[in-house]
C-alpha cells in the first residue's frame, strides 16, 4: 500500500507530515466559569516526550491555539520543540480572552488590535519569531462581518509574523470569504468518519485549501477506548459537565447512536491490520487529497498508534466506498 508521509498546506506549499498533532488537550485544565474547555490534568513531561517521539515518526505539523490550557499547551510545545523550530510547522488560533493564572476565559477579541495582541502573545509563548499557520478560533462569526479580520491576517503576513492564515469554522460561507484572502491556506473543520462536511471540503478542493481535520478521532470514540465502560474525567470536556454543543459524550456517556455506527464499520476500519483510530484516519485521507487530520493525544502510546496509520495511508476505493454505503452517503 501507497504510504502517506506529505501534504501541502494547502496554496501555501508549505510542506507538511499528511497527519499533524492536535495540542487542545496538553494543555491541561480550562474553564469558562463552571464548564470544563480543556481535557482534564496532564503529565507535562509525557507530553514533551509525545511530541518529541512524533517528530522521530515523521510528523512535522502541530496544531495548538493560545486558548489549550490557558496559554500552557503553547508552552509545553514550545519546550518540546527547542532547538527544532527549523523542523517543523506550527499552527495556533486566537480569538479567546483569558487570564493565564486562573486558566478562566473570560471573552472574545476579534478586532485589529485583539488580533495583533494575540499574535504577539503566541509569538512570546511559542518562542519563536514567525508563527507558520496563524487560525481564527470562532466557528459562527458572521462571515459578513469578518473582513477586518481577514485584512489583519494579511497585515502580518505582510509584516513576517505569520506565513499563512486561515478559519476554524464548519461553515460554508466563512470558508469561502476567507478563500478570497490571497495568504488563506487553510480552513479547520470537524470531520470524521461519523461526521462528514461535503460543503467546506468542496470549498477546500475548489480553492487548494488544506482541509485540517479537528475531531478526527470523534473526540475519543474512535479510539475504541470508551467503549469498556471508561468515563472522562469531570475537569474533561467530554466528562459530567461537558458543554452542550458536546455530541460525542452525553455528560460523560459515549453517545450510543455513534457506538452503533462504529459497529457497523467497525470492520472495514479494522482491516489489513489498522487498529480502529488508524482506520479512521486512513477514512480522512480517503475523503479528500486535501485533508490532514490532527488526532489528540496525551501520551506517547497514543502518539506511536496513530502516527503509525502513516504507513498504513488512506482506506482504498473500495473500502471507502464501502462505508459510504453503509453511511448512506454513497451517491
Amino acid at each position: 500500500m501507497e504510504k502517506i508521509y506529505k501534504r501541502k498546506l494547502g496554496r501555501s506549499e508549505i510542506e507538511i507530515s499528511a497527519l499533524g498533532l492536535g495540542c487542545w488537550a496538553i494543555g491541561g485544565p480550562t474553564w469558562a466559569g463552571d464548564t470544563p474547555i480543556g481535557w482534564g490534568e496532564v503529565d507535562d513531561n509525557e507530553s514533551m516526550r509525545a511530541i518529541q517521539h512524533a517528530l522521530t515518526l515523521g510528523v512535522t505539523f502541530f496544531d495548538t491555539a493560545n486558548v489549550y490550557g490557558a496559554g500552557h499547551s503553547e508552552k509545553i510545545l514550545a519546550q518540546a520543540l527547542a532547538g527544532k523550530r527549523d523542523q517543523v510547522v506550527i499552527a495556533t488560533k486566537f480569538n479567546a480572552v483569558f487570564v493565564e493564572e486562573t486558566r478562566q476565559v473570560t471573552g472574545s477579541d476579534a478586532s485589529p488590535a485583539g488580533i495583533r495582541k494575540a499574535c504577539e502573545g503566541s509569538l512570546k509563548r511559542l518562542n519563536t519569531d514567525y508563527i507558520d499557520l496563524l487560525q481564527f478560533h470562532d466557528n459562527g462569526f458572521p462571515a459578513d462581518q469578518a473582513l477586518p479580520v481577514r485584512d489583519a491576517l494579511e497585515e502580518l503576513v505582510k509584516e513576517g509574523k505569520i506565513r499563512a492564515y486561515g478559519w476554524s469554522t464548519d461553515f460554508p460561507a466563512s470558508a469561502a470569504f476567507f478563500a478570497e484572502g490571497e495568504h488563506c491556506a487553510t480552513i479547520q473543520l470537524e470531520l470524521n468518519v461519523l461526521d462528514d462536511n461535503p460543503a467546506v471540503i468542496a470549498i477546500c478542493e475548489k480553492n487548494n485549501l488544506a482541509a485540517i481535520n479537528r475531531g478526527p478521532l470523534a473526540m475519543g470514540l474512535l479510539s475504541g477506548k470508551y467503549e469498556s465502560g471508561i468515563k472522562p474525567a469531570d475537569d474533561d470536556v467530554r466528562g459530567a459537565k461537558s458543554p452542550d454543543w458536546m455530541k460525542y459524550f452525553n455528560k460523560g456517556v459515549p453517545s450510543p447512536e455513534y457506538l452503533k455506527i462504529i459497529a457497523a464499520i467497525r470492520e472495514i476500519l479494522t482491516s489489513e491490520g489498522r487498529t480502529l483510530a488508524q482506520g479512521a484516519l486512513g477514512w480522512l485521507w480517503a475523503r479528500s487529497p486535501m485533508t490532514i487530520p490532527i488526532p489528540g493525544f496525551r501520551t506517547v502510546a497514543q502518539v506511536d498508534e496513530n502516527a503509525k496509520a502513516l504507513t498504513f495511508g488512506p482506506l482504498t476505493p473500495d473500502q471507502f466506498n464501502e462505508i459510504e454505503t453503509l453511511m448512506g452517503r454513497s451517491k
